[in-house]
Order: C-alpha cells, then structure tokens, then sequence
C-alpha cells in the first residue's frame, strides 16, 4: 500500500504501521517506524493521524510531503539521520508540537521552512548536523524554547533574536566556524586586565600549585623585607635647599616626563 521499503524489501503497510504503533512514556500513541529503511514517507500512516508521536528517524527519507499536516495531535516529532533536503512549510501548522529533531540531515538555510516560527509551543528543536549557514532570525518568534541543537552546521554567527530567547536554557553550538570576535573585545592599551579572581584554600591545591605559591610569597617577601644599609642609602645632596640647581632644571625633567 505504501513505497517504502522495510527490513528484508518488505513494504510498509498499514498492517505493520499498526504493530508499530507504542504508548509512549507519556501515556501517548507512539507510532514508531524508526531504523526500517524507509525511502518515501509511508502515505499509509496518513490513517494513523491521530497519533501522539511520530518517528521516523534512521531511515533514508529525501522528502516530507505537505500532508504531513493532518497530524494535528503530534506533540512528538523525530525525523533525524535521514536524507532530507528541505521540509513543507505546512509543518507550521502542527501548532502542538513540543518537540522537533531534524538533526542530521542535508538541510540548507534556504530550504528551512519559513513557518517554522510558527510554532509557538516547540520547546525542543535541534537542527544540528545539517548544512546550515545561518539561522533565520525569525526563530525568535519561538518564545517557549528551552533547547535548541546548531551543532556541526557552518554557522559563523548566531542572531541575538535566537541567543536571547527568554527561555532558552539549553544551545548546543559546538563545531562551527564562528567569527573570532574577541580582538574587537580587547582594550585600546596592552594591558591585561584581570575579571575574575579566584580565591582557594591551600589545602585544596595540588603540590605542584602549592609549591609555586609558596615560592612566589617567599620572594615577594624576601622584596619588602630588605632596607638599605647605611652605605647603600642615597643621596640627593641638590634637593636639600629650594634654591638648588634641581630646581632650576625641573622644568626641563617635566618635559621629559611627558615624552616618556
């Protein structure tokens, strides 16, 4: 009934998608027709559209077609490592989905769907591992996001409108190829600037750090104790009397101070 192939060449049915179908965690109809080798969207599932979940991952799937819409209860969504290259914009209208992975993917930043933003409930999105070269702003309209997966794109900046989502409480960003921004950071001078200081007790240091410390206060001591002796006091015989010669060149040194 359907083109998708299953293990051993066997079809997709509506008869297997039936024995696949789970209760999920949650308590809802999970239909479950992960890792079957699967290379079209199975259009006899189309009949089990009141189910709570969805997934279809580990398969080999190019396309999702527009009638993915009438599964207007998918909470649960997972389309991951497949060979997807773009996605319907109806998938904006499954109002009640929480949760999307569409990781690992040929998806490009052109062929993201628009309507994505669409979906005020998601709380879960992870679009790593695809081929994305930015992220649309508009995922900003996505206000009750908790996670969101960029992974292993080719991203080199994220838009403030997704890094300042109110909810966010989890981006996972690693491998790719940001924009170094810090050297526009850095400080006009040279100088090094220290933000943070971090105090321990010695009894948590490894002996290695200890031991450093520990010479580095013995000879900042050592420094403040020394006084000089008699003979090493110096002398500054011309600056005894206001009328010295010193205080005829001390024009001449305040020029010099100011070119150093």
């Amino acid at each position: 009934m359907a083109k998708g192939k299953g293990p051993k060449g066997k079809k997709i049915t509506l008869k297997i998608a039936k024995k696949s179908i789970r209760i999920s965690a949650e308590g809802g109809r999970r239909l479950d027709l992960s890792k079957m080798g699967i290379t079209t969207f199975p259009k006899c599932i189309l009949k089990l559209n009141d189910v709570d979940e969805l997934d279809l991952s580990r398969n080999m799937i190019k396309k999702i077609p527009s009638s993915i819409e009438q599964f207007q209860k998918l909470r649960w969504l997972d389309l991951h490592s497949n060979q997807l290259e773009d996605l319907p914009e109806a998938i904006g209208t499954l109002q009640n989905l929480y949760y999307l992975n569409i990781s690992n993917n040929k998806l490009t930043t052109k062929k993201l769907p628009k309507a994505l933003n669409l979906l005020k409930n998601l709380r879960i999105l992870n679009l790593g591992l695809n081929c994305l070269d930015s992220i649309p702003t508009s995922l900003g309209a996505l206000k009750d996001l908790r996670e969101l997966g960029l992974f292993d794109n080719t991203l080199t900046t994220i838009p403030n409108s997704v890094k300042n989502l109110p909810n966010l409480k989890k981006l996972n960003a690693n491998r790719n190829p940001f924009l170094d921004s810090m050297k526009e950071e850095e400080p006009a001078d040279s100088i090094k600037r220290i933000k943070t200081l971090y105090l321990v007790q010695e009894k948590d240091l490894c002996y290695s750090c200890l031991q450093t410390c520990q010479d580095e206060r013995h000879n900042m001591n050592k420094l403040t104790n020394v006084t000089p002796s008699p003979s090493e006091k110096l002398s500054f015989p011309l600056l005894l009397t206001p009328n010295s010669s010193a205080k005829d060149n001390q024009e001449e040194w305040r020029l010099r101070d100011k070119d150093l």
